[in-house]
């Protein structure tokens, strides 16, 4: 179910719309035949079709890739206190530790 929300996700941004559409509006559910939208009740846009998903689908993959990434990163960056305190105690060491998490874990453009 994952990918579909991606894609609905996609599709809502494609239309100006965000992703707190889905707070009870948009219900997705697999009774075990597959993923599909059970609840549609966002205003002023039609429950997307078969084919509108599809089409978002390329951006739909770079969008869960991405939040797969940052929360990678944001475990692997630890607590902000700490975060704070290598600052304070050795900034260049600090940097050097985030650029390797980020280049470990780079984003897709």
């Amino acid at each position: 179910m994952t990918q579909l929300y991606w894609k609905v996700r996609a599709y809502l941004e494609a239309n100006s719309k965000t992703a707190s559409e889905f707070n009870n509006n948009i219900k997705l559910v697999n009774d075990g035949s597959g993923d599909y939208i059970h609840t549609w009740n966002v205003s002023g846009l039609a429950k997307p079709t078969d084919s509108q998903l599809t089409s978002a689908d390329i951006q739909a993959t770079k969008d869960e890739n991405n939040h797969v990434v940052r929360k990678t990163r944001k475990e692997a960056y630890g607590d902000i206190g700490e975060q704070l305190d290598e600052i304070y105690n050795d900034i260049d060491a600090w940097k050097a530790r985030i650029k390797s998490i980020k280049d470990a874990n780079p984003k897709e453009e």
